[in-house]
């Protein structure tokens, strides 16, 4: 599997190797604005000492990586890759982060443990997206019960096409490019709106511009990976039905976790600690949403950079 990635080196010495992984419908595009607020965060308001190696992969399927040609890379697999990217770029200790799928590789990187990982980041919390039974005892854990039940009720449909039936929707994500943008563009509430802002003459949110927008968008079209990036949820669905019954394993690194408002919900502190008992680092910030290093990179590089302080 050919595996294409941004390798950006910090100029500053001692700088902690980073992997960080993109979502759907973003990809690398995502997180080009976080590049040099994480590589070179004293040029950002920041401290030289928090300056990362940065290593942005594309997922299988998605943009400019191959595209699978057999069943089985779903995030474990995609896990796996990465540490050996990590290790074949010569990082003996590293840190990984990721947000929408690239929260599910993240997650599975941080139960696989593998050498030199030291800890993990996240900005969605997977862990509830299986249907788990969760507290739902003060305001917070309410409001974020209700809004999850929002999300997988009227909010679910793309997730449930290409989960089941990736190949159907493939056809129009192939064939057209406006079927291809309509598409990509109804994610989740908070980023439609934001994203149409910039469509209709309003003000964009960060970096959800409209000439970002139609950048992934045209990317996915010129490469011709947009039924390949639905099979992802696929892959993911029949990982996870295979494991069903089966305790995943434990989280035992130090994980972090940021909460953005805009997302599909807000996780409360005690939803996360459930999921990672390992939680060393959480905070909840004032702005963002799900494609939070697209919309604020400056304050999404300062939660990372925040969340792996101790472990340099």
């Amino acid at each position: 599997m050919d595996i294409h990635f941004i390798h950006v080196k910090s100029r500053h010495q001692n700088a902690l190797p980073l992997i960080i992984t993109h979502g759907w419908p973003g990809s690398v595009i995502e997180l080009l604005g976080v590049i040099s607020p994480l590589t070179d965060p004293a040029v950002h308001g920041g401290s030289a000492g928090d300056a990362f190696d940065l290593v942005v992969p594309s997922m299988p399927g998605y943009g400019f990586s191959g595209m699978p040609a057999e069943v089985g890379w779903d995030p474990g697999r995609i896990a796996h890759a990465w540490a050996e990217l990590m290790r074949r770029l010569g990082y003996t200790r590293y840190v990984a982060q990721g947000g929408d799928q690239g929260a599910w590789v993240t997650d599975q990187m941080g139960r696989q443990a593998p050498e030199g990982l030291l800890g993990i980041h996240m900005n969605l919390l997977v862990t509830t997206l299986g249907g788990a039974m969760l507290p739902a005892e003060t305001e917070q854990e309410r409001a974020a019960a209700d809004a999850r039940n929002t999300f997988m009720t009227s909010g679910f449909g793309y997730f449930l096409e290409q989960a089941t039936r990736p190949q159907t929707i493939g056809y129009a994500l192939l064939d057209s490019p406006l079927a291809l943008a309509a598409w990509m563009l109804d994610h989740d509430t908070d980023a439609y709106y934001k994203i149409s802002r910039a469509f209709t003459g309003g003000q964009p949110s960060g970096g959800l511009t409209r000439d970002h927008v139609l950048d992934n968008i045209t990317m996915y079209w010129l490469t011709g990976t947009g039924t390949s990036a639905a099979r992802s949820y696929w892959e993911y669905t029949q990982a996870t039905a295979h494991a069903a019954g089966q305790a995943p394993p434990e989280v035992k690194l130090p994980v972090g976790f940021t909460v953005f408002p805009g997302e599909s919900f807000r996780a409360p502190r005690s939803w996360v600690e459930l999921g990672y008992p390992t939680l060393t680092y959480f905070h909840e910030v004032s702005k963002g949403g799900h494609f939070a290093a697209w919309e604020e990179p400056q304050l999404f590089s300062e939660e990372v950079r925040a969340a792996f302080r101790t472990l340099r």
